[in-house]
């Protein structure tokens, strides 16, 4: 069984966690988890993931704010090109010394479930409060920072829905399409002149 401290994501907070007060810092690379996003938009597990910010001690935890950052390489939804870009976030999470205990709600859950919502995220210390694992916070901030529809600019034209051709680098690109609806109209024309005159292409013949 692997110790708290093998993980990678593991950040030594035994010095500060001994009294309220006490501030250090973290300024490092860690892997990103596995299971962000998918592979159209998506970080590839192990990708360097930046996280720069300061551990503050309090009475009863310990208090994370952090910039995380990380490259992220997509394709434009509208165009298909590559895009080249990055996540950034700033996240401020809580990490108590001791699990909450539960307490009986009498009918209160849907206001314990905004009081929750409202104290923003917190995740559990490792080995007595002794190590901070990132794992789950980076997992949960970059699936939650994923663009939906990423785009190589905002104006982006896309792709011609008739040849796929590039609207971006052909502006002026467009092709000529007949209504089908006009279309049918001309053959009942046809076939209506026709039975009027069902004699006309026997004497044109003559």
């Amino acid at each position: 069984m692997s110790r708290p401290e093998d993980s990678p994501w593991a950040v030594s907070v035994a010095q500060v966690s001994t009294r309220a007060g006490q501030s250090t810092r973290v300024d490092r690379d860690f892997p990103a988890p596995e299971g962000i996003g998918d592979q159209v938009v998506g970080i590839p597990a192990g990708t360097p993931v930046h996280v720069e910010g300061d551990i503050d001690s309090l009475v009863d935890g310990l208090l994370l704010q952090a910039h995380i950052s990380v490259p992220l390489k997509t394709e434009c939804t509208r165009c298909l090109r590559p895009v080249d870009t990055s996540i950034q976030d700033d996240p401020v999470v809580f990490f108590p010394y001791k699990d909450p205990e539960p307490e009986p709600t009498h009918g209160k859950e849907e206001i314990l479930a905004e009081q929750e919502e409202a104290s923003g995220q917190t995740y559990p210390l490792a080995s007595g409060g002794a190590f901070m694992d990132l794992e789950a916070l980076l997992r949960d901030t970059l699936v939650e920072a994923l663009p939906l529809q990423p785009l190589c600019r905002p104006d982006c034209r896309g792709l011609c829905p008739q040849c796929g051709m590039d609207l971006n680098d052909h502006p002026d690109h467009h092709h000529e399409i007949m209504d089908d609806r006009w279309a049918a109209l001309e053959g009942l024309k046809q076939r209506l002149e026709q039975e009027e005159n069902p004699g006309n292409n026997g004497q044109a013949g003559e």
